[in-house]
This record gives C-alpha cells, structure tokens and sequence, in this order.
C-alpha cells in the first residue's frame, strides 16, 4: 500500500531504520531531523547538506516504495502546509530552506505554469459518468446545499452564485454565527449537498458529509483524494489535482469544475425548458432521468 503521508512515512522510517545501510541510516537521520529544508531544497543541495550522494537520496526514496525522490519529497510539503497554515510563517519556511525569495514576475511564471499544468489534466482526471451523475443529483434537487470551509470556501461560494444565476435554487452553508449545525440539520429530504474539502479536510465539511450520509441526502464531493474520509462517504466524488508552487495550493482545476457543474446543469434545465432548440447539444439517451 503506498504511503500516503508524512506521518505514515516516518513511522516506516522508524520501523525499518535498523535494517537500513549505514548511508541510509545517515540518509534518514537527516531527512527526518530537517524537514522543513527538505520540503523545498533540490537533491543536489539536501545530498550536500545530508554529506552522501543524490543517487543515495534517489535509492532511499525508491526503498519506500517512490518512483523518485520528487515524489516523496511532496509528503514533506504537505506537511508544512498543514503545519504552517499561515503563509507569512510559509514564506519564511520557504526562505529559509532555498536561501531565496523569487520577485514577482518569477512568482507568476511559476503559478500560471503549474495552474496551466493541472487545467490541461484535469479533464482525463475527471470520468464522464461521475460528472453526469453528479448533475443527476443536482438536478433533482429541490436545493443544492453548498458547503467549503477555510480555502475551499470559495468554490463553495461561487458555486451558490452560479447556481443562482441558472434559477437554481442553492444555500451557501457559510456557518455565519457559529451555526454550522443548524445550517445542515435545514437541509430537507429532497435536497442535495455539494462539499468542497482538500487535506487536511476540516471537521465542518467531514461532520456535514458524515450526517447527510447518514441522512441519505444526496452527497456530492469535491475533494483532493479517493481515499479522502469525504469521498467514502459521498454518492459521487469527483477528485482534483489543484498546483501546488513552493507550499502554496492553487483552487484553479476545483473553480473550473464547479463552474462546469453549474453550466452543465443550466444546459440541461434550458434543454428541459424548450427540447426543440437547434442551439442546445442533444440530450444523453443514457441518463437516467432526475427525479423531480
């Protein structure tokens, strides 16, 4: 099974640790006491910082069961995104480990490049029958009950905007006073949820999912992960990669599946609305139709 986080990965570390090499002992003694530097610096510095090679660090990451030494690098990223939720305390993480501090147009290069990235993979990410089937249960919902918290509030929110500007009926689960729980328990039989949640996955979003299973509401996630505690619960989980520069997690691929939900959804109530219409695409024999 792989290894899905930074605290899964120590523990193996610590498991195997005496029947590692001298060179990988060294290797992991220094991996484990400088996480931070290895969150961001390049193999050629953290090989000379750690005093073995970059094929050393490379056959270490590949023992764990990594195709290299990038992909286990992300585990320590992730874990000073969770750590250091406050980017000022991020930024000076950064600086520290790479000993340096990129000017902006540098920044925005490499932004626009990674959110490029994850647009262009995000509709071979995406399986055809998961979105339709999220449609069918947004459409037959009396109200699409929305739901983001910290960052991913705002694909929430935008989503409850859009849905609006379809006449869709939608409620933006915003917690205003603390009332979390009231919000959810208004949540009727015949009305669907929408959770927007990224690692490390807010206790808001999971006891919302949690209940509307429970509840058999239909539950529709956006989520980062298949093996998120969100997705197992969910009717439909539609999983994003969302670009990641240097700690900092775009919303690019989640924004841009949202917005396809809500015009999906309003092609599909226009089609209802005037079936005849040569200006809308052919409806999908396939789909079973929505309750109403």
């Amino acid at each position: 099974m792989p290894i899905e986080d930074f605290a899964a990965l120590e523990r193996q570390i610590t498991e195997v640790y005496a029947s590692l090499s001298r060179r990988l002992q060294q290797t992991a003694r220094f991996l484990l006491d400088n996480p931070r530097e290895v969150a961001f610096a390049t193999v050629a510095k953290l090989a000379e910082q750690a005093g073995v090679t970059p094929s050393t660090l490379i056959r270490f990451a590949n023992s764990f069961g990594f195709t290299g030494f990038s992909e286990m690098q992300e585990l320590f990223r992730a874990r000073l995104v969770n750590e250091l939720p406050n980017y000022a305390e991020r930024i000076r993480a950064v600086r520290v480990a790479t000993g340096e501090t990129p000017d902006s147009t540098q920044l925005l290069w490499e932004f626009a490049e990674a959110n490029r990235q994850v647009l262009e993979a995000l509709p071979g990410r995406i399986d055809p029958a998961d979105l339709e089937r999220a449609l069918d249960l947004l459409e037959g919902a009396e109200i699409v009950h929305a739901l983001g918290a910290r960052r991913s509030f705002v694909v929430a929110s935008y989503l409850t905007y859009a849905l609006h500007h379809i006449d869709k009926r939608a409620a933006l689960i915003d917690g205003l006073g603390g009332m979390h729980g009231e919000q959810i328990k208004s949540i009727g039989a015949r009305d669907a949820l929408l959770v927007v949640s990224f690692s490390p996955y807010a206790e808001e979003s999971r006891r919302a999912a949690d209940d509307a299973s429970e509840r058999g509401i239909p539950l529709v996630v956006i989520t980062d992960s298949s093996l998120s505690p969100l997705a197992r619960v969910a009717d439909v989980a539609l999983v994003v990669q969302e670009a990641e520069v240097k700690s900092f997690r775009g919303l690019s691929a989640s924004l841009c599946l949202a917005q396809t939900l809500a015009i999906a959804l309003g092609m599909r109530q226009a089609r209802e609305r005037d079936p005849a219409d040569p200006a809308l695409p052919p409806s999908d024999s396939g789909r079973p139709t929505a309750e109403r």
